[in-house]
């Protein structure tokens, strides 16, 4: 809820009483609501805060390097191929015949950042024949050429490891935040900075936890629910509309956490055909790995949750606003036409989402030519069709529930109606000492704040209040 606005030749009007009246009537409602779940929710994150401790993982990270060895980083000056055998610190004397054998390698000709002369730098296969590398290309690479025993092994001196990805991503992170606060102005920059919040949240909490053994749901739910207080409030701003969009969020999370506790265990997610999954399970006996297929099937759904949430609250604010007077069962339906077509389109938004993150488990599944029912529940597709099902579910009974709770917030503040008399005009602003001034006449209160208005235009309650008979106009809702 918010304040009525004139539209007065000097500016927009304070909130008039009755305006402040029926916004402090819908928060306090809401307050009611929010405040013991927000506070429960906060007890609840602090006991289940990690220590941090990684006592008991095992865990052997592919970016340690041995004694001698080093990763540098290189722009590629030109790129060729030959024998396998080139790459080897042995030379080439005695290797030819060997060289001859040998298989075809591609190498990349690469002058190093930390300065030097270029170095010939092995391709991986995978990489040289699905993307392939070309000059200018910024490489990473292990340097192997000091390793004491390397030579005699035959290990190549320098070995392709990945790319260096940092000027294009932060030329898209750049343009991402200038395109969404050329749009979306202060609004967009708060919603940027809640997204760093909510990440933090993940980090900080939710991804600890699960490695510590936390359970699992209660750390979703928890963790979730503090982004969403976080995220809706500060991007939104504190006002009715927003925590109505927060009581639906918090209701669509919470079926999808039973959704997603249920079809976890009926479905049996093991996680089995992912090599991240069986490093997971190796480095420590506290972590569970359908338990992180859990916490994953909630957190998954939070963006598009929160999307249609705040929508279909604006939404019930809108209708009501360009017609108070309508009843709570016309508001809801009129509301929920705007909610079936943020259905259809959502429904579509996260099946295309999550195939576009599987394809190449899509390509594989079409290519070993199984019947469609075998497909879908196989290992390698059951957690994203079941991912796209549970946070569908989730998203579609919150629009309905959020659309109802909205609709009881604004018909609780208490805010009527009034009619327009036939033929009469409404006044916009404080009429002052000169009283109500006659219809047409075009005379303004003495502080010179009002005006008449049009059919279209929103009224203070103050003109009401302060009307004489007859000349009594119908108020519109405030607007946030």
């Amino acid at each position: 809820m918010g304040a009525g606005h004139s539209h007065a030749p000097q500016g927009h009007t304070d909130p008039t009483p009755r305006a402040l009246a029926a916004r402090k009537r819908a928060n306090l409602i809401l307050a009611a609501i929010l405040i013991p779940l927000t506070l429960l929710t906060l007890v609840a994150m602090a006991l289940l805060w990690p220590s941090g401790s990684k006592e008991g993982i095992t865990l052997a990270s592919p970016y340690a390097a041995a004694p001698g060895v080093t990763f540098d980083t290189g722009k590629i000056q030109r790129v060729t191929t030959g024998s396998c055998m080139d790459a080897l610190q042995q030379g080439q004397a005695g290797t030819d015949a060997a060289a001859q054998q040998g298989s075809q390698c591609t190498f990349a000709f690469t002058d190093p950042d930390k300065g030097g002369n270029p170095v010939k730098v092995v391709i991986n296969p995978d990489i040289a024949k699905s993307h392939g590398v070309k000059a200018g290309d910024n490489i990473r690479y292990l340097n192997l050429s000091k390793v004491q025993g390397a030579e005699a092994q035959g290990t190549p001196a320098y070995v392709f490891v990945d790319f260096v990805r940092t000027l294009p991503i932060i030329f898209l992170a750049v343009l991402y935040a200038v395109v969404v606060i050329a749009v979306a102005r202060w609004r967009g920059l708060r919603a940027l900075i809640g997204l760093v919040g909510a990440y933090g949240v993940l980090v900080s909490f939710m991804l600890p936890g699960l490695v510590e053994g936390k359970p699992p749901l209660l750390l979703a739910l928890v963790g979730s629910t503090v982004i969403m207080i976080g995220v809706l409030y500060f991007a939104h701003g504190f006002s009715a509309r927003t925590s109505t969009a927060l009581l639906g969020t918090m209701f669509g999370l919470a079926i999808t956490a039973l959704l997603a506790a249920w079809a976890t265990d009926a479905a049996n997610l093991a996680g089995v055909g992912s090599h991240d999954a069986a490093t997971l399970t190796n480095i420590s006996d506290n972590i569970s790995i359908s338990g992180i297929i859990l916490c994953g099937l909630i957190i998954s759904g939070l963006g598009v949750l929160n999307d249609v949430t705040i929508t279909q609250s604006s939404a019930v604010w809108e209708l009501w606003e360009l017609a108070p007077e309508t009843s709570a069962r016309q508001l809801f339906t009129s509301a929920m036409r705007i909610g079936r077509d943020h259905i259809a389109s959502t429904v579509y938004t996260i099946a295309f989402a999550y195939a576009g993150a599987a394809l190449p488990v899509l390509i594989l599944v079409m290519l070993y030519e199984r019947p469609l029912g075998d497909a879908l529940t196989s290992a390698e597709l059951s957690e994203e069709v079941i991912r796209t099902l549970v946070g569908s579910v989730g998203l579609v009974l919150a629009i309905p529930v959020t659309t109802l709770i909205a609709v009881l917030v604004v018909k609780a503040t208490g805010v009527k109606a009034l009619e327009v008399p036939a033929g009469g005009r409404r006044y916009s602003g404080s009429t002052g000492a000169a009283g109500w001034p006659e219809d047409g006449a075009g005379r303004r209160p003495e502080n010179g704040s009002g005006r008449w208005l049009e059919d279209d235009d929103v009224v203070p309650a103050e003109a009401f209040e302060t009307a004489p008979a007859g000349r009594r106009g119908r108020r519109a809702a405030p607007r946030d």
